[in-house]
Formats: C-alpha cells, structure tokens, sequence
C-alpha cells in the first residue's frame, strides 16, 4: 500500500495525467485506510468484550468500548459492572454514568456490587447516592452490610485504654458499667454524618449521666435495663451516619464508695481547719497574755518612778521649811 502511494505521488510529479484533485484523493484515500485498520483493530481487540455485553444483555455499543479506551477508562471494568447490574435487574444505570465515576476516581466495580446488595435487601439506594459515598471516601459496600446486618460496637472502646464506664449514684457508690450498641447504618448520613467514635462518646456519656442521676446504685444493679432505655431516649445518633438498633449493659461492678471518701476528706479537712482556728486562737490569746505582762511591768516601773520622788519631795519640803522635824 505504502509502495503505490510512493508510485501515485511519483507519477503526479512526472507531469502524468493525474490532475492534483487525484493526488489528494489518493493521499486521502490513504489515510482513511489507515484509520480504518487502527480502528479495526482496536474493534478486534474488544471483540469478546463487546460479545460478552451482547450475549448477556448489556448491550454496549462496541464503537463505545473504543472510545472508552481513548478515554483512559478501564473497559473490562465498566463491562463487568455493567453485565452484574443488567444480571441484578440494575439496567436503568447508564453506561455514561460508570465512565463518569470511574473518571473521578471512584470504584465503579464496589460501587455496582453495593447497588446490588441494596437492591436484593429492598434497600432505596440510587446510583448518585452510592457514587458520592464512595467519592466521599467510605466503602460503601461495607455500609450496605452494615445496613443488612447490624454491628456491635463496645463502648468504651478499650482502644483508649479504658475498660469501663465510671458514674457514681446520688448514695455515692461508684458504678463501673461496659456496654455493646448495636448500629446499623444510615445511608442518608453517611456523607457528613458523623462516625463511630461519636457514637461510642455519646453512649459513654449518656450511661455516666444516667448512673449519676439514679438515686440509689441499688435500682441500678436491681435493673441495668433502665439505664438503656434512658440513654435511648436521648437520641444519640442524631447526625450520625449511623442508628442505634439497641444499647444493650453487658457488665456492671460496684466500685468505690465515692461519697464515704469525700465526707471522711470533707472531715479532715474540717479538723485541718478547725486546727488551724485553735492555733490561731491559741496565739492570740498568748499575744493577749505578753501585752498584759508587759503592762505590768511598765506600771510596776511607774510605781518604783513614782517610790523614788517620795524622799526627794520629802528633802524639798524640809528644805523650804514647809515640813519640820518638830512635826
């Protein structure tokens, strides 16, 4: 082929009968053929896939497998998600739409298999919603599960080195409890909805505020029920991406007697301060008895002053002749 297009390009510039509209058509000619076995070739190529899709009524158009691939897009993937949605019922879910996703970034093959596990456990998901939980970073299939099947969560969890729930009743009696929730996901929330460890805080301070409010640690122990349907009714997992199926006490101990540790430290520090106070007192009335002292050291000093004037007045007054022996 290249050899006669050599030739007919010869014979044009030899001044031959072919007129320069020839020369173009044959020089078009040319590369129309060769476009055309490149892209024969490329049709060859996805062949099997295109037979696949046809056989098991995907029907995906096999121009669409070549343009898929000078799109960078993976076609055995958005043919194999297609094929399992058609299989699964999902054939409303447009080509066009997997190659978006699968542009983004997303998985399109995980996404597809959620949409089925949804579809099979009559849950309402759509493909939009499913695509930008798994753009928004979650695994959406993992969600779905959660869904069908329920979790437990241990709270607290023992990842942060605590071991149980600490409250302390109105009576003062330390209760130390641990408890498992049950969850399951909330699809609608699961974009921007909070996480577990939200919901583990929550559960944690829900059962802390209930043992506190509890009057005796007695009817906590008789019945640990009512802690769970206290903390239920607060409802913790709004704006979450989870709901809380049930909050179940899986332990509960008798801890400290908080209240007895506080009085008997309220005491001391009651005798600390009634010590000081009779210190002070003792003090003072010891200052009170150095002042008396010294008083009376100044009054005795006065009357000795006062002892010593007596004779020098005496010898004044024989002197002036005011007082006589006679007398």
């Amino acid at each position: 082929m290249i050899e006669q297009f050599q030739m007919g390009v010869l014979l044009a510039q030899q001044g031959n009968d072919l007129t320069p509209w020839m020369v173009g058509l044959v020089i078009g000619g040319f590369f129309v053929v060769i476009f055309g076995l490149i892209f024969f070739f490329m049709l060859g190529k996805y062949f099997n896939l295109w037979l696949r899709s046809f056989v098991t009524r995907a029907r995906i158009n096999p121009f669409s497998l070549v343009f898929m691939s000078l799109r960078k897009v993976n076609p055995n993937v958005i043919v194999d998600a297609k094929i399992s949605g058609v299989q699964a019922g999902l054939d409303h879910i447009s080509t066009q739409a997997m190659e978006a996703h699968y542009l983004a970034g997303g998985n399109v093959t995980k996404v597809m298999r959620a949409l089925i596990a949804a579809h099979r456990a009559r849950i309402n998901l759509d493909w939009d919603t499913a695509a930008a939980i798994d753009l928004a970073g979650r695994d959406v299939l993992e969600a779905v599960r959660t869904s069908v099947d329920p979790k437990v969560i241990d709270c607290p969890d023992t990842r942060h080195g605590r071991t149980t729930l600490d409250g302390v009743a109105k009576d003062g009696i330390q209760l130390k409890a641990r408890a498992r929730v049950t969850v399951r996901t909330n699809l609608k929330q699961l974009v921007g909805g909070a996480t577990e460890d939200t919901i583990i805080a929550r559960v944690g301070e829900g059962i802390v505020s209930a043992i506190g409010s509890s009057a005796s640690h007695r009817d906590v122990l008789a019945n640990p029920a009512l802690i769970a349907q206290a903390v239920l009714r607060k409802s913790l997992d709004a704006q979450t991406a989870y709901e809380i199926v049930s909050i179940d006490i899986a332990d509960i101990d008798v801890g400290d007697n908080v209240g007895a540790r506080l009085q008997a430290d309220q005491a001391e520090a009651d005798m600390r301060v009634a010590r000081a106070k009779a210190e002070q007192r003792r003090a003072e009335a010891v200052a009170k008895e150095q002042e008396s002292q010294a008083d009376t050291q100044e009054n005795r000093a006065k009357v000795i002053l006062a002892e010593a004037e007596i004779p020098r007045a005496i010898a004044d007054a024989f002197r002036t002749g005011q007082l006589s022996a006679t007398e």
